[in-house]
């Protein structure tokens, strides 16, 4: 026995870093992570070894192994990893889903919270850290109260480059914090996105004529190029209030609360709609929504009184 783990021992240290990742990678998906994590640590030791030291493929290795520790509950070990990998290479979607996903395990709801809202920067299509961002939206107001945000660490800002740039390389898919596929989306390239900007803006000048008509068919325009900018579809639903057209508005909030379930503007004129529609009910309940994302808004406390009083 102890002669046939040596040969293994020795054929892994003959194997190149993509191998040896390549089968770390056949055993985390046979539930074998601690075997997984033994081998990306090889492959670590090879890269480095090599005198070529690659950030992008120390960085993946680093996530790997992070993802190997978390699934075997090592908490603790996954946040070190994707610390480094992220070192590596900043801003990366898998280990600040994994170090979130981690950070939430060990009730660091803070830290935890810092990472989903990270990833939403970077790509706004991901489930995984929309669920993430509402659990501790939640956990967070239990423990510190109405003043939960104020306590919160410093979010990065992702710069627009790397936004990207990563959500062209990593994004063709939505990505789970498991690192599994989920529903596959096809991401607008750089040009499409530019575009999406430019008749955004134009938009935003109609707003500010008061020409609202013309500021939907600009950001109409717009989305047609990207349709996963959220003020996009909350700066239409603004126009499209403003021209009375309540059922519009309410599928543009709708639209926006998809891509993210807690944003304000869009829980705060979907509601707008509610009311003018005499939907009081559906009207309560995003305003209920809002107010536990953001308990001091003083614009939803006043509608929803206006509402109870209607009702």
């Amino acid at each position: 026995m102890c002669y046939r783990k040596t040969k293994m021992s020795q054929k892994r240290r003959s194997q190149s870093w993509i191998e040896l990742k390549q089968a770390g990678n056949e055993f985390f998906k046979t539930g074998q992570y601690g075997e997984a994590a033994s081998i990306y640590s090889q492959g670590i030791k090879e890269v480095e070894k090599s005198g070529k030291k690659n950030p992008e493929d120390l960085s993946i290795l680093y996530s790997n192994r992070a993802a190997s520790y978390l699934k075997d509950g090592n908490c603790w070990e996954c946040v070190k990893d994707c610390t480094v990998s992220l070192d590596l290479v900043p801003f990366g979607i898998k280990p600040l889903l994994r170090r979130a996903a981690a950070y939430e395990a060990l009730e660091r709801y803070r830290l935890a919270y810092v990472d989903y809202k990270t990833a939403l920067q970077i790509d706004c299509n991901i489930p995984a850290a929309h669920d993430g961002t509402s659990r501790m939206t939640k956990c967070l107001t239990e423990v510190d109260g109405l003043s939960w945000r104020e306590k919160l660490p410093l979010i990065p800002t992702v710069p627009m480059a790397v936004k990207e740039k990563l959500s062209l390389a990593t994004s063709q898919q939505t990505t789970q914090h498991n690192g599994t596929r989920e529903n596959e989306k096809s991401v607008p390239g750089e040009d499409s996105i530019k575009k999406a900007l430019t008749l955004k803006e134009e938009g935003n000048a109609q707003v500010k004529k008061g020409e609202y008509k013309k500021a939907i068919e600009k950001y109409t325009q717009s989305l047609k190029h990207n349709s996963s900018e959220i003020t996009t579809y909350t700066n239409r639903a603004l126009c499209y209030l403003s021209v009375k057209m309540y059922k519009e508005a309410v599928q543009d909030c709708g639209e926006a609360l998809r891509l993210d379930s807690a944003n304000i503007k869009a829980l705060y004129r979907r509601a707008q709609a509610h009311k003018e529609l005499k939907d009081y009910t559906a009207c309560i309940e995003d305003l209920n929504s809002l107010l536990k994302v953001e308990p001091k808004n003083t614009a939803g406390q006043n509608l929803l009184l206006e509402v109870q009083n209607k009702k």
